[in-house]
Formats: C-alpha cells, structure tokens, sequence
C-alpha cells in the first residue's frame, strides 16, 4: 500500500451525524417542493429514500447520496408542481440553510488538528453544494484546517466518479494513491475506487451498515473517531 498522505471526506453522515443534521430538512424540502401538500409530501420523502415516520434514511438512495439536481428532478417526475431546475436552486438554498444546524460526529477541529500535525493533507467532497459545505466548515471550526473543498457543483462531476478525488490529488500535489477517501454510502468507496485511490474507508455514522460497505472497503470503521488508530496501524504520516 503506498503511504497515506492526503485524506478526503464525505460530509453528511461522516462529518455529521447524518439523522440529527438533515432529517429536518428533508422534511422542509419534501414539503417546499409539494407545495404544501403533505401526501404529496410523504410521497415525494418516500422516492427519495426517507421514512415519513421514522425520518430514517435508506442506504444509496438520492437523500442518502445524491445532488440537489438529482433529487429535485425525481421530485418533478414524482408530480413535484416545479420544473427540476427552479426546484433545484430551492433545494440548494436549504441545504445551505441547513449547515447552520450541523451536528457534528465528535470534536472536529481537535480532530482536524491533530491530523495536520501528522502532515496530511484534508479535504472534503460532498454531493452537497459547495457554499454549504464552506458554510458547515466555518460553523464547525475546521474551515483553517482544510486544503480542499468540493461539491457538486465545484466543477469536478459528482460522485461516484472519480473527478472530487482527482481535483484533491492536484489541489495538493500527491498522487491518488496516496489519498484516503472516507464516508458512509457506497457512492463514496466507488468514487474512490473509480480514482484508484489509496485507501476506501467506510464510517457506520451514516445510512449504511457494515455489510453494505464491507464489500468495497478496505476498512470499516465505527466513526472517524477510530481514525487516528487505523492510521497508526498503517503507519501513516506522522509529522
């Protein structure tokens, strides 16, 4: 394996706790883009992979992983009353909203800084629009610790493609080999796979469970909490 020095990470349900975060907003969305109608409104969270009554979302699907444009064009073919593009700059306009309500996994910057101090490289890439992200990354504290940001719309495709990895790699210098791509659905370890990135590690604080990552990841871990130890067992950067 060749060494680790640069790592990427998924946003929501990586960075954030995924349920405490977005539930709410999904719901804000679903019910903004029935126009009130709150069957129309079931249906439409349904599609998009939500449980009306739990809030639970399921694995890989468009709330769990995918764009803004992506959910706002299933909301229009659903029977949404909005064209997908004027839908889509409603949907981005909550989720940038939503990042004020970010619930973070554990300490960030106290995370964050004790990985710099190893001398890697961090970054994010999220399906979330990129001034959400840069939002989210100031309200948490870590915006100084990162050396990259990506969303959706930053210019570098969506995952699970390869481009957010590769634009990390020349952001920073260090071939995709030596980058960790982090988060918690399938569509994160593809896009690293897709890159031929170091390493695909999958986090349980999102909306899939250890069977579904398993397969595609070289590790899985219960949160990035148990980060630092897994890159001491791979003798990662140090300093």
């Amino acid at each position: 394996m060749a060494d680790i020095r640069a790592i990427l990470f998924d946003k929501d349900g990586t960075l954030l706790d995924f349920d405490k975060t977005w539930e709410p907003i999904n719901r804000k969305a679903a019910l903004f883009a029935a126009a009130g109608d709150e069957i129309l409104a079931d249906r439409l969270m349904v599609i998009c992979g939500m449980d009306p009554l739990t809030g639970k979302v399921s694995s890989g699907s468009l709330f769990a992983a995918a764009a803004p444009s992506e959910i706002a064009a299933a909301m229009a073919n659903a029977g949404a009353p909005f064209e997908a593009e004027e839908l889509t700059e409603h949907l981005a306009r909550f989720y940038l909203e939503g990042a004020a309500h970010a619930v973070p996994v554990t300490d960030l910057p106290t995370l964050f800084g004790r990985l710099k101090a190893r001398g890697l490289y961090l970054g994010i890439a999220s399906s979330d629009n990129e001034a959400a992200i840069r939002a989210m990354s100031e309200i948490t504290g870590i915006a100084p610790q990162l050396d990259y940001v990506a969303g959706y719309d930053s210019g570098y495709g969506v995952k699970p493609g390869p481009g957010m990895i590769e634009g990390f790699a020349q952001q920073v210098g260090v071939p995709v080999s030596e980058i960790a791509m982090i988060g918690d659905n399938l569509h994160d370890l593809h896009m690293a796979r897709n890159a031929k990135a170091g390493l695909a590690i999958g986090v349980l604080t999102g909306t899939s469970g250890e069977e579904a990552l398993a397969p595609d990841a070289d590790h899985v871990l219960p949160s990035i909490e148990h980060l630092e130890a897994l890159l001491d067992s791979l003798g990662a950067a140090s300093g």
